[in-house]
């Protein structure tokens, strides 16, 4: 009679395996929790402390830890010795395991959590059993994902084993078990560094599941595929209602919507980002959605065609019905009304996507931070890792700006620079923007130089037809010289958001003086290169 050992963390489907298992003349072996739930299903169970005559201890602590366990997953069956060296010791071979380990990043992601509490979930047991049995994965099943069991399941009944389902499911061990032990080391590593590098440690470690395999990369001759976390966290959580599967593109420009967004996640009003190859084509807030949508396609209607939108409010028929008139690869919002999800599915090509259920504001807050505390990119022969940027959120005062010119900012004014500053967050550098009364009027990103961001941002705005009489400007960096502001003081603007910070900063000022320009500096920079 064939055995299988069975003891998981995650009990989705273990009954209907495990009933799979006995009808085919299997014996189970389980322990704990597990085996509870089996005998509950009516199945029979042999406790593992049968097999190895010793109880478990500690309470659990030990109980798999033992030759009758890990003798019957590593003996060979093609070894004559090894065989022997089994029934020598009383031993029988054990042909499957299914483990899953304790929920270890489950726990420390919960507030509060102390060391010793997070220490208790960490696995000894089951890391070892299924280590040895992918080890053994020619004659051993192995299965640490509830997701395979009816896979094992099918080709048991087949006339021969399936080697490459072996070999892959043992290869998801060592991806598992990866993936676990650096979560482990990530939460040892947070806050102990006496180096000062936080929460970058001496290596890093990224353990990722395949989400999706895309059609193409940027380009048709490109292989691209999409990974997560485990657990589904930012895009990879996202709620998909409508329309085709998410490109390689499509996912880029939802990050950089999603990044744009994240400023007015605690917005006391509306807000709409649009996003063309992942920085902001337009960005507006009003006093309902659809004021909110207006102002920021107005910004840039030429090139909002087959953008990527994100907004900070559940969707209503009114903005569903302006959002149906624009061609749209992806929009993703809190929620939908039944009558604009209706509108908007009318449009056979468009992706509608909601947050996961919950607390919007956290999820828009959470961008870069999850699925671990640190942004990476990669470049030519390794990565980059840094800690992710905080957004600005609009609708909170920032005690640590300072009004740097002769003249204070209007009230109205104010209003507009920390929009803009909001606003800026998610553009490419060198970048300017441009607003005015709760819209972006002009963007120039991603430039050489910042007057020829400047130049670009003037320019988008005629091309709108947007007035930038009374206008503010937002920079993500220190103007190096005052022709910046020359530039911006001739297109009517009125007040200036920038950093500080340079040389010239007096120049600069100065500049601002001599064309009446109120200046604030923030004290930080918002680079996105």
């Amino acid at each position: 009679m064939k055995r299988a050992l069975l003891s998981v963390s995650d009990k989705s489907g273990i009954e209907d395996f495990g009933r799979s298992l006995v009808e085919r003349g299997w014996q189970l072996l389980s322990t704990g929790g597990t085996a509870r739930a089996l005998r509950d299903a009516g199945l029979p169970v042999t406790s593992v402390s049968d097999v190895t005559g010793h109880p478990e201890m500690m309470e659990g602590r030990v109980k798999t830890l033992h030759p009758a366990i890990h003798a019957g997953l590593l003996a060979r069956r093609d070894r004559g010795d090894d065989m022997a060296a089994l029934e020598e010791h009383g031993y029988g071979a054990i042909d499957l395991v299914a483990v899953n380990l304790y929920p270890f990043r489950e726990t420390v992601a919960k507030s509060g959590v102390t060391l010793s509490q997070a220490m208790e979930k960490v696995d000894i047991g089951g890391p070892t059993m299924i280590r040895a049995a992918a080890k053994s994965h020619r004659d051993v099943w192995v299965v640490v994902d509830p997701n395979d069991y009816d896979a094992v399941i099918d080709a048991m009944d087949e006339a021969e084993a399936d080697p490459v389902l072996r070999r892959t499911l043992a290869a998801k061990v060592f991806r598992h078990i990866s993936a676990y032990d650096a979560a482990v080391a990530d939460f040892l590593e947070a806050g102990t560094s006496t180096s000062g590098d936080g929460v970058l440690g001496e290596r890093l470690d990224v353990s990722m599941r395949r989400v999706q395999v895309l059609r193409y990369g940027e380009n048709p001759d490109q292989e691209a595929a999409f990974y997560g976390p485990e657990q589904p966290v930012g895009i990879s959580a996202l709620g998909k209602h409508h329309g085709k599967e998410l490109s390689y593109n499509n996912i880029l420009d939802l990050d950089g919507a999603l990044l744009s967004l994240a400023p007015f996640a605690r917005s006391p009003r509306p807000a709409v980002a649009i996003i063309k190859h992942t920085t902001p084509c337009g960005l507006g807030i009003g006093g309902t959605l659809t004021q909110a949508y207006q102002r920021a396609l107005a910004t840039d209607p030429v090139s909002a065609f087959g953008s990527v939108i994100a907004v900070n409010r559940p969707v209503d028929a009114e903005a569903a019905e302006h959002m149906s008139k624009l061609f749209i690869e992806c929009l993703v919002a809190p929620g939908y009304e039944d009558a604009a999800m209706k509108k908007l599915s009318e449009k056979k090509n468009i992706r509608i996507l909601s947050f996961p259920e919950g607390d919007a504001e956290s999820f828009l807050a959470a961008h870069g931070t999850v699925p671990s505390p640190r942004a990476i990119r990669s470049v030519y022969g390794g990565l980059l890792a840094q800690t992710p940027p905080v957004p600005p959120y609009y609708g909170e005062v920032d005690e640590s700006w300072r009004v740097v010119t002769d003249r204070e900012p209007s009230e109205a004014e104010w209003d507009d620079l920390r929009f803009a500053w909001a606003a800026i967050f998610g553009v490419k550098s060198n970048a300017i923007l441009l607003a005015k009364r709760g819209g972006v009027v002009g963007i120039g990103a991603g430039q050489m130089s910042r007057v020829d961001s400047s130049i670009i941002a003037v320019r988008k705005a005629g091309d709108a037809g947007l007035d930038l009489t009374g206008a503010v400007l937002a920079s993500d960096a220190f103007f190096p010289f005052r022709d910046g502001v020359d530039a911006a003081a001739d297109a009517g603007v009125k007040a200036v958001v920038q950093p500080g910070g340079s040389m010239r900063d007096p120049e600069v000022i100065e500049a601002a003086d001599e064309h009446g320009i109120a200046m604030v500096f923030t004290g930080r920079r918002l680079f996105r290169h």
